[in-house]
């Protein structure tokens, strides 16, 4: 497990742009039973992909789109280890991947971009990949 030192300004990049961050099983099976519309779900992770793509990615995808997931929530692997492993079963059929972002509607799994889909591309490729997500998923049905 990775020393709090470490992990807490990984975390503090996306709970201070409005992310819940989720530390125990139980935190994350409520925010999944409780959830009404969109939510976007980080799965953080101190990989060097995490820090020049993922992270920073979300978070522009977040300042830039007009359409946005409803709530925000994320749990760091290596670190919340339960959490981690209790947001991973609402992530299946895709296997444990981190950094990964998850995107569910009324609790259901609707995108997922893995660890692969982050690895070697930029933060901008990203963001523009959430944003095509945001407007697909989380625009208000007419």
């Amino acid at each position: 497990m990775y020393p709090p030192q470490l992990v807490a300004p990984m975390k503090a990049e996306l709970t201070n742009v409005g992310f819940q961050d989720l530390t125990s099983a139980e935190e994350v099976d409520n925010f999944m039973q409780n959830m009404k519309g969109t939510a976007l779900v980080v799965i953080n992770s101190v990989c060097g992909c995490a820090a020049g793509a993922a992270r920073p990615g979300v978070r522009a995808s977040l300042d830039r789109s007009e359409v946005k997931p409803d709530q925000l929530a994320t749990v760091f692997a290596g670190f919340d280890i339960e959490a981690v492993s209790k947001m991973r079963e609402y992530t299946l059929p895709y296997p444990p991947s981190s950094p990964a972002v998850a995107l569910f509607k009324d609790g259901e799994l609707i995108h997922f971009v893995e660890r692969h889909h982050i690895e070697g591309r930029s933060a901008e490729m990203i963001a523009q990949h959430l944003q095509m997500a945001y407007e697909e998923f989380c625009a208000e049905e007419a």
